[in-house]
């Protein structure tokens, strides 16, 4: 027996993660978690379900006890609360549009990422055919599930006026006023983006929001707020662009006003592996970046803001909160 024995358990388990990932896909796609919607079912009955070969069935559903996204107990398995809530197609958010932009358009395009580590170059996209409906719906159910973990994290109620400056989802604001009614807001940004933000905007959503058009790295944002929200700003803009519009966001807000700054972070410090895997998609989908997030706390500083803290979003990037001095 050897007295240098070291497990090679880590290794194997990120070496098959790709298989793991697909796995997960296929899961959702063909109904596993679906199958299990109305109670805990055994391998045999999981396939009937779904409309598998049990063989398949068996492999799935044993792989997804194994990622710990079902239980197994007594000859039968069972969802977790997460895929029962996000993957099952009960009531609440469906979150299978998100697998399946990952699954469709991410997952392929993937093969160029070592390339695109080489060269810093995202890898050629295209939005043909029914691909971008695909991009849209999975982009679009992953912001509502950043706005409503962001809701189950952070306290709306102390807040009267809320801008959602250059953002992608009305989705935030929704959940910020289902949390506080009293909160009424505005959702400011380009033309292009304001289009794509109202067709998504739920019923009722123009009752405590207005849409303000203004680009703002060239225009003043209309009215003043308490607090300001950036959601998934930083990572589309140079760093020159995000210092003008946290600059712009910091004149639309007396002193003491709340920022919340929603994005994937680099931060190595605490090992947290969402940011830097989600910097890689960023990347290799269309270059844009995952910033540091001591550089953008040195923005905050440089345009009127003062750091209070960062908060980690369960499942979905970070939130940097700072105030107005």
């Amino acid at each position: 027996m050897t007295t240098n024995h070291v497990d090679p358990s880590p290794l194997a388990a990120v070496a098959s993660g790709f298989m793991a990932a697909k796995q997960f896909f296929a899961a959702s796609e063909l109904g596993v978690f679906a199958a299990l919607a109305d109670g805990s079912k055994t391998s045999a009955e999981v396939a009937e379900t779904a409309g598998l070969p049990e063989r398949t069935a068996r492999i799935l559903s044993d792989a997804m006890v194994g990622l710990g996204l079902l239980t197994y107990a007594d000859g039968k398995y069972t969802n977790t609360a997460a895929t029962a809530k996000y993957l099952a197609g009960g009531e609440g958010l469906d979150l299978r549009p998100w697998l399946a932009f990952w699954d469709n358009l991410s997952y392929p395009h993937w093969l160029g990422y070592t390339d695109s580590m080489r060269s810093a170059e995202p890898q050629p996209f295209s939005f043909d055919g029914d691909r971008m409906g695909t991009f849209m719906g999975g982009v679009q159910t992953y912001n509502s599930l950043h706005a409503e973990q962001l809701a189950a994290v952070y306290d709306f109620t102390k807040h009267q006026n809320l801008l959602d400056l250059a953002g992608l989802s009305t989705a935030f604001l929704d959940e910020a006023h289902k949390q506080n009614p009293n909160l009424r807001g505005a959702f400011v940004s380009t033309a292009e983006m304001l289009q794509m933000a109202q067709g998504g905007a739920p019923e009722g959503f123009t009752d405590f929001v207005e849409f303000h058009e203004a680009d703002p790295l060239t225009q003043d944002v209309p009215g003043k707020y308490d607090s300001v929200l950036l959601e998934h700003v930083l990572h589309r803009f140079t760093p020159a662009d995000n210092q003008t519009i946290l600059t712009k966001a910091r004149a639309a807000v007396e002193p003491g006003a709340a920022l919340l700054v929603l994005d994937f972070l680099l931060d190595a410090s605490d090992g947290r592996r969402l940011d830097p895997v989600l910097a890689g998609e960023y990347l290799v989908i269309d270059g844009t970046v995952v910033y540091p997030e001591d550089e953008v706390k040195g923005w905050l500083e440089a345009t009127g803001w003062r750091w209070v803290e960062t908060r980690e979003v369960p499942g979905s990037p970070r939130v940097i909160i700072a105030e107005a001095v």
